[in-house]
């Protein structure tokens, strides 16, 4: 465990994002909590109770942010290894893999992600024959973007029992469904502790550099281990931050909720599927796909979900499930619905169960997640990957459906808590650009404004776990937040009368920096967690 901090340190010379004092340029810390924020001038007054005084030349001071959805051991291996995310075509990718392979030692397994044939103008996945020879006969295994699908070269499948009698097995193309689950138990069964634990480091580190506090981490049997998620809640707590907080996907029926608490987890949900995803043809609908003849995978019944949720209420837990399609959601709004009929409502929402993704939204599914007391644990850079017009969204919806995702604004005006995340590694670790991509949504309609959005990353995410005092600088509340080098701080909201009355002094709205799309984001120069550094570039950068 990291050692405790009883340090008073005195931040001056910046402005401080705070509710407090919307005029705030200083703030006081001891220990591990704010004693106190306020102007310039009164500052003086702690200069000399202060064991340190900063000067932020004019840094932002604001609250950490929390990813409320990531997959470390995933994202770190995409970090430090075969990361295919951006490749603008399938020879592109291909290439790619050669070189990877050729500078990896012999015999062991290896893995990379974030092929998308979606965009490339082959319009296809390579070949099981393509990707072999790429590899070199290697055992390589490679996550779509979106996680729900994957290739698999001869020698990985090979090694994988059973491998040709699993649902989503296909001989020459990508894997999916239980055929896909196989061959990524194989692929993390070949990991040593050293390259899991390097993973998970590059993860913890790089969300350091960026600012963000606290992680959910959303692990389960079937996109990682127990040993996986045991060794990253050891690891993050050698460590001043960020802090992780564990979540395993599994059902009650099957153990789920004696394993979390086995594992120190704070709820069993997280990537509890009830379907798949989008991109690859998984997530489960009321309608087909358009350019695909059937509606998906359903992977829950609402009495599972149903009988999960009771038991997780009972045993004071969070259950949380992966639900994107609009019929995956109508599966465990019925089953949370059921809990509560059996339970009581107020039982059911007292404990903030959620639902992972929520993408395929209408107005009756978001009046019920305020009515239950879901939490929407969202991924606002989707949108920014694959909606708008010409995005992926509207090649497999058509473009009235690819409308309707990802309804931020109408779930906000409907009372339901939003908790923002990036998916890493389905989208990269960007708080910043996460903020951006829900205040400029690709429909205008959904769009929130800057201050809400930046509020569903940071306070957000520890009301999502129940820790309603954290996420903001007030005098009392923890010392967890990081100081950023930006441009000039704006009111930015869809509304035009709404940003002008808030940049009025008068409406007493602190500023945060400007993230019209093209202008630069700002870079964090420190990150504190709980009185402690959890990354320092020093205030030049």
């Amino acid at each position: 465990m990291t050692e405790r901090t009883s340090r008073t340190v005195l931040l001056r010379g910046g402005t401080v994002y705070s509710p407090a004092d919307p005029f705030a340029s200083a703030m006081l810390i001891e220990g591990e909590q704010i004693a106190w924020i306020g102007s310039e001038g009164a500052a003086d007054a702690y200069t000399a109770v202060a064991d340190e005084v900063v000067d932020l030349a004019g840094a932002l001071v604001t609250p950490a942010f929390v990813d409320a959805h990531v997959h470390a051991t995933s994202a770190g291996l995409a970090l430090t290894g075969l990361d295919l995310t951006g490749c603008a075509t399938l020879a592109e990718a291909l290439a790619r893999i050669t070189a990877f392979a050729a500078a990896q030692p012999a015999g062991g397994v290896l893995m990379g992600h974030g092929w998308d044939q979606s965009g490339w103008p082959e319009g296809r996945p390579p070949t099981l024959a393509e990707l072999d020879e790429a590899a070199g006969g290697a055992a390589l295994y490679l996550s779509r973007t979106d996680v729900h699908s994957a290739l698999a070269t001869s020698a990985l499948r090979s090694r994988t029992p059973g491998l040709a009698g699993l649902s989503g097995h296909h001989p020459t193309a990508p894997l999916t469904r239980d055929a896909h689950h196989a061959v990524r138990r194989t692929a993390l069964d070949g990991l040593t502790d050293e390259q899991r634990r390097a993973a998970q480091l590059a993860t913890l580190e790089r969300a350091a550099a960026l600012g963000i506090a606290a992680l959910h981490e959303c692990a389960g049997p079937e996109i990682s281990s127990e040993h996986d998620l045991a060794a990253l809640l050891a690891l993050a707590a050698e460590r001043p931050g960020p802090e992780v907080y564990g979540y395993w996907g599994e059902l009650s029926e099957r153990g789920g909720v004696e394993a979390a608490r086995g594992l120190g987890a704070v709820g069993a949900g997280g990537d509890l599927f009830a379907d798949g995803a989008l991109g690859s043809h998984t997530a489960c609908l009321h309608t087909p796909y358009q350019d695909a003849d059937h509606t998906g995978a359903a992977y829950l019944t609402a009495d599972q979900v149903a009988d999960h949720v009771t038991a997780c209420t009972e045993a004071g837990l969070q259950a949380g499930f992966h639900a994107i399609g609009d019929a995956a959601l109508s599966a465990v709004l019925a089953g949370v619905r059921t809990a509560a009929d059996r339970l009581g409502p107020a039982a059911v929402r007292a404990r903030r169960h959620r639902v992972e993704h929520a993408e395929a939204l209408d107005a009756t599914m978001i009046a019920a997640f305020a009515e239950l007391g879901l939490t929407a644990s969202v991924q606002p850079a989707f949108d920014a990957a694959w909606g708008g017009p010409q995005g992926m969204y509207v090649d497999l919806l058509g473009a009235e459906r690819a409308a309707g995702l990802n309804p931020f604004a109408a779930l906000l005006r409907a009372g339901v808590p939003l908790a923002f995340g990036s998916g890493a590694p389905v989208t990269a670790l960007d708080p910043w650009g996460t903020v951006r991509a829900a205040a400029f949504h690709r429909t205008p309609e959904h769009r929130i404004s800057v201050r809400a959005a930046f509020a569903a990353h940071t306070r957000g995410g520890w009301r999502a776990l129940g820790h309603d005092h954290e996420g903001v600088l007030v005098p009392g509340a923890p010392a967890t937040y990081a100081l950023w080098h930006t441009g000039e701080l704006v009111v930015q909201a869809p509304d035009s009368r709404v940003a002008g009355w808030s940049t009025d002094p008068r409406s007493g709205t602190p500023g945060l920096p400007d993230l019209t799309p093209g202008t630069p984001l700002p870079r964090c120069l420190r990150t504190v967690v709980r009185g402690r550094t959890a990354y320092d570039a020093g205030l030049t950068g």
